[in-house]
């Protein structure tokens, strides 16, 4: 019995150290081109950002691409050319430029020497009516119950409602942008700041099975008492575009992967087809989508008491030690509080503890005056 243990015991160390990674054979090409293109009928919205992505096994975001000629041609024939603003963002260089409901648009794509040289190419999309926002709003709800008597942390739940009269708007897509106000507990001379963060999430609904094309109650965004989002004051800026039918199947795909796991027989991007194809070579995969679509927008603030909203400044995160009387402060260190009488200063290791910009900004943004 003893010597069985001893083989069980040597063959589970043996399995455990010859684990190593598993990366299957696949067809797929080392890099592929994706695709983010988007024209409205907003000026200022319209860009198209183009990348490589990684090759199977290799944890990295995607590569930019640049050096390409970018073109946006419509069914009248007229044309604009996109210029590069960053690494792999291409934007009108009339930044007048906007779409028109009704209209179709192409996008076209030369990439440099480095990518082959390859031309690219999109289906015709037509830009369809998008309806007005009819509101955005919350609502408190618990998200962690508390034992010891203490109030239960509070979250935020956003919704948004919209309708189309007309019949004609069945397919949404949402983007947001959230900001939000923040304070250090600490008298510094950076001590307001103002954080924004666009989404990463997929938001997309069908109302075609609906007698009515009616959106109530959509969960937009949930904000959490783990952030210091709630603080002061939050803001979110909600922008709706209209679908047509292939491309509101191409985000519900693509929703539908990123909320897997990511198992190795689960659905992979380049399974989700794209309205972008290689003029020279027909059977290469492209990822992503050039979306055009018209715009709506509506920003609501919140400025509310929420229980349980946890801080990133709290003492023992931020406070170091104490220099009492004519002690020197420690030339690494960050004055947050001072006194004098008695004298002594209170200092930190962490920079972000004594100014807020190393989070965000000090510069209030334009819409925030609108609001107080």
């Amino acid at each position: 019995m003893h010597k069985s243990n001893i083989i069980l015991t040597a063959g589970l160390i043996l399995l455990n150290s010859c684990i190593t990674q598993f990366i299957p054979k696949t067809t797929e090409d080392k890099e592929i081109l994706v695709v983010e293109g988007l024209i409205t009928d907003k000026p200022g919205m319209n860009s198209v950002i183009l990348s490589k992505s990684m090759p199977l096994g290799i944890k990295s975001d995607a590569k930019p691409l640049s050096g390409c000629t970018v073109i946006v041609t419509d069914d009248l024939g007229n044309r604009v050319t996109f210029v590069e603003s960053a690494a792999g963002k291409y934007i009108p260089i009339n930044t007048y430029f906007h779409g028109e409901i009704g209209r179709s648009y192409s996008l076209h794509i030369s990439t440099n020497i480095a990518y082959n040289n390859l031309n690219y190419e999109s289906y015709p999309m037509e830009m369809k009516f998008v309806p007005a926002i009819d509101s955005i709003y919350y609502e408190k709800i618990t998200m962690k119950e508390r034992s010891d008597g203490s109030p239960s942390a509070e979250g935020c739940q956003i919704y948004l409602d919209t309708h189309d009269q007309t019949n004609q708007c069945r397919f949404y897509r949402w983007e947001y942008s959230e900001t939000w106000e923040f304070h250090l507990p600490y008298t510094v001379p950076n001590s307001t700041c103002w954080i924004s963060n666009n989404s990463n999430a997929i938001n997309v609904k069908n109302t075609s099975g609906l007698q009515e094309d009616r959106v109530k109650m959509y969960p937009i965004n949930l904000v959490s008492y783990t952030s210091d989002r709630l603080q002061v004051k939050y803001s979110i800026l909600v922008n709706q575009f209209s679908l047509n039918e292939d491309e509101f199947l191409y985000w519900d795909k693509l929703q539908n992967v990123s909320e897997q796991v990511g198992g190795l027989y689960d659905m992979i991007p380049s399974e989700i087809p794209s309205n972008v194809y290689c003029l020279n070579d027909p059977g290469e995969k492209v990822l992503g989508y050039f979306s055009v679509s018209s715009n709506s927008s509506k920003r609501i603030f919140i400025k509310d008491r929420f229980a349980g909203i946890l801080s990133p400044y709290t003492n023992d995160a931020c406070i170091a030690d104490t220099a009492f009387g004519g002690e020197a402060v420690p030339a690494s260190a960050w004055v947050i509080i001072s006194n004098f009488i008695p004298s002594y200063n209170v200092y930190t290791y962490t920079r972000g503890c004594a100014d807020c910009t190393v989070r965000g900004t000090n510069i209030e943004p334009d819409f925030w005056a609108n609001n107080k």
